[in-house]
């Protein structure tokens, strides 16, 4: 699956230790990820986690559905995007209210960026090196990491 926008890392992940990944649907050019296809529920689930809130209540998809954005909070992943359509269902995802311009860029950790790489290698067919020279150019990791060091990382795993 490909989305307009750019993937960008910012921000602190707990979890990770390093920059979180998130898509400005705005900013020029295409991020590639992997689609799945969900119920309402699910993907309200899955939000919910990510927004750090309890899972439980389906989301109001009316105004994403509608508008195309909605934002829901303040924090991570707390803003809705309808990235497009595909087979006739809408291809939904969670990102910042924010653009990448307006926060600095955060290095991700490299367990992440193993995460991040074996879902591109699985969803995009991609090798290691394509995977790695995608991520290690997206703003926040550049500058930190090279293709060669991410492809290292996705090559010899954990």
């Amino acid at each position: 699956m490909t989305l307009p926008g750019v993937l960008y890392f910012a921000t602190e992940s707990a979890v990770w230790t390093g920059g979180r990944a998130f898509l400005d649907p705005a900013a020029p050019g295409v991020a590639h990820g992997h689609a799945y296809l969900l119920t309402a529920g699910q993907f309200s689930d899955i939000a919910a986690q990510e927004m750090g809130r309890p899972p439980g209540a389906d989301l109001d998809l009316r105004e994403v559905l509608g508008t195309g954005r909605a934002r829901l909070g303040p924090g991570r992943y707390e803003t809705l995007v309808l990235a497009g359509r595909r087979d006739g269902f809408p291809v939904l995802t969670f990102t910042a209210p924010w653009s990448r311009a307006d926060v600095p860029g955060n290095a991700p950790s490299a367990a992440y960026l193993r995460h991040l790489g074996a879902g591109l290698i699985a969803a995009q067919g991609w090798n290691a090196a394509r995977a790695a020279a995608y991520l290690a150019t997206r703003p926040g990791a550049a500058g930190h990491w090279t293709a060669a060091s991410v492809e290292t990382l996705l090559r010899d795993g954990p």
